[in-house]
């Protein structure tokens, strides 16, 4: 692990997780989807990680988010459990090729059918842990919640991926 690559994802953390505390606690639709965007940083990490440190790295983003939002540990079990999941959906969508060593989950990289795939299994899942665990149950109006809480969550993360992980740098 070189120190650009430390540098950029303290940053990404520092950014996502500003961002969702700051601005997108009050950004609700309809009163039923919810964007969690810190958990793009889970999900823009390189897949050739150390499953310990993803996992670290979740309840660390998850932790940070609980201490905020005062929810006793739902984020940080949600992005564990995103974590934990991660290297599973990645070998599920292996291409035929494999994956070389310094890709990362990129929408320019692995192309747009890839990423939605990956991005949409994970975010739902996070999302469905969320909302069960704060309710301790799971009926039609969760479902509902995540439903959009993953569109909405999902719009974000594709808008992020165009606008601030060019064409130029997937290619090196």
């Amino acid at each position: 692990m070189n120190s650009t690559f430390g540098i950029r994802h303290i940053v990404q953390f520092i950014l996502f997780v500003a961002l969702q505390i700051l601005l997108l606690d009050n950004l609700v639709l309809f009163s039923t989807g919810f964007c969690f965007i810190y958990i793009a940083f889970l999900l823009f990490l390189p897949i050739h990680i150390n499953k310990v440190l993803l996992l670290f790295l979740g309840f660390l983003a998850g932790f940070t988010v609980d201490v905020f939002y005062d929810t006793m540990g739902i984020h940080a079990a949600a992005s564990v459990l995103l974590a934990f999941l991660r290297p599973h959906i990645l070998n599920l969508l292996t291409p035929r090729d494999g994956y070389d060593t310094n890709d990362s989950a990129n929408l320019h990289v692995m192309g747009w059918r890839w990423f939605l795939a990956y991005a949409s299994i994970l975010i739902a899942v996070h999302h469905a842990a969320v909302f069960s665990l704060e309710i301790i149950s799971f009926d039609w109006f969760t479902l509902i919640k995540v439903l959009f809480s993953t569109l909405f969550t999902g719009v974000v993360v594709v808008i992020l991926q165009l606008l601030f992980f060019s064409v130029k740098r997937a290619k090196r």
